[in-house]
């Protein structure tokens, strides 16, 4: 068909569909994709869709076409997943209307187009312009009162929380795969990018940036970051991919003029409120791709030998100072001399588990789960044996732990309890 002919092939399909769903509105604009490229386009769902199908098409059920990164499925299967199976559609050119689902589900050549209705953005849930909606929305002067009080400063601390409910939703699919923790999983995804959101729609509200910019210096700096995928350089490990990423970045803030020391510094965009267990993970990270790292695992057992023994020195140094038996430290200097030890061997720790492929955070946050399990076993023992875990000497309370361990070991305690 020649280019007029589609025009005037397209003028038809409008026509018609003016005449036999007038209900629905083309006024103010309106897409057209084809069925085979549904998987691959991204659709406004406020707007109208006419979805068209080749003679070739209506043979099978489901379009073809690569789906559109982050998005899964095809077809008019993807159409009800974005619209939902129950929304109501007009099959062109006989204006029969019909859900998608039955749409779906038959076979028949009985449509050359189909014309969907579009969602009011209170409906459009699947859509990337959803939340961006309910943020404004809920912003507005008739809004919600708890989220037009907030600021980027009351914010911050909920991003936080979120981000450790990620963590731990990401730890509890790891460890048990399955629909619910996959379910669990995506919701807590939701509720940090909601955190983005939010903060976005502030700065818009005041003129400063909005999700475009977000997005679009989001992407330039990955492409930048990346010039081994998208442009002419090589990297065939992580360890040089650290290096590249080095060297872009201190060739970004030769750009912006940064020519204080600090912003010099490889570990110069390390936030200082991450927890620190992560902090001394990303900073060691940092120098080991600027190449500040030991050759090889036994420097850095060495080392932590090394640093427990001067932990054991400042401690005999503090008075090894005892807060349940009542044994002050000798001064308070030597006393924070000890606590600057203990941070040298907590670092080692860190570097030891990086190292190794180990997370830290993670290790401690799993002990403190163990820790959970095991005390809460002992305090079920203690019970039913009606023994006073205050008043109970240290060689009952170290048998009661010890049958809890063991009871672990055999796979007798509820991982959640």
């Amino acid at each position: 068909m020649t280019a007029r002919g589609d025009q005037l092939a397209v003028e038809l399909l409008i026509a018609t569909a003016r005449t036999v769903a007038p209900h629905v509105d083309l006024s103010s604009g309106f897409a057209m994709i084809p069925l085979a490229a549904i998987a691959s386009t991204a659709a406004d769902a406020r707007l109208p869709l006419f979805v068209t199908r080749t003679a070739a098409q209506k043979d099978a059920r489901e379009g073809g076409g690569v789906e559109l990164p982050g998005r899964s499925g095809s077809g008019v299967s993807l159409l009800e997943r974005l619209y939902g199976a129950q929304h109501r559609v007009t099959l062109l050119p006989s204006g029969v209307t019909t859900t998608l689902q039955s749409v779906a589900a038959d076979q028949s050549n009985a449509w050359d187009a189909l014309l969907i209705p579009p969602l009011a953005p209170i409906e459009a849930l699947a859509s990337p312009w959803a939340m961006p909606w309910l943020s404004a929305r809920l912003r507005a002067p008739d809004g919600c009162p708890w989220d037009r009080e907030q600021t980027h400063l009351t914010l911050a601390k909920h991003l936080i929380e979120e981000a450790w409910e990620l963590h731990d939703a990401i730890e509890a699919q790891a460890a048990a795969p399955s629909a619910a923790t996959d379910a669990a999983m995506a919701e807590e995804l939701g509720d940090v990018y909601l955190q983005i959101v939010l903060h976005t729609q502030l700065a818009a509200e005041r003129g400063a940036f909005d999700l475009t910019d977000v997005q679009e210096r989001l992407a330039k700096k990955i492409i930048r970051r990346h010039p081994h995928v998208f442009g002419e350089a090589t990297a065939e490990t992580s360890r040089e991919v650290q290096r590249a990423w080095g060297s872009v970045k201190a060739e970004e803030r030769a750009e912006r003029g940064d020519a204080s020391p600090k912003s010099k510094s490889a570990l110069s965009g390390v936030s200082r409120g991450l927890p620190a267990l992560s902090a001394s993970r990303e900073l060691q990270d940092r120098a080991s791709a600027m190449g500040y790292d030991w050759p090889t695992l036994d420097g850095v057992r060495e080392k932590f030998t090394e640093e427990i023994q001067e932990l054991t020195e400042a401690l005999d140094l503090a008075g090894n100072p005892d807060s349940i038996t009542g044994r002050g430290a000798t001064s308070a200097a030597a006393l924070a001399a000890a606590q600057d030890e203990l941070g040298d061997v907590m670092a080692v720790l860190v570097n030891l588990g990086r190292r190794s492929g180990i997370d830290a955070e993670a290790a401690l946050r799993g002990a403190n789960e163990k820790f959970r399990r095991r005390f809460g076993e002992v305090e079920r023992r203690a019970a039913e044996r009606k023994i006073n875990l205050k008043t109970a000497d240290f060689a009952t309370l170290d048998t009661l732990w010890d049958e809890a361990k063991a009871a672990e070991r055999a796979g007798a305690l509820d991982s959640k309890s």
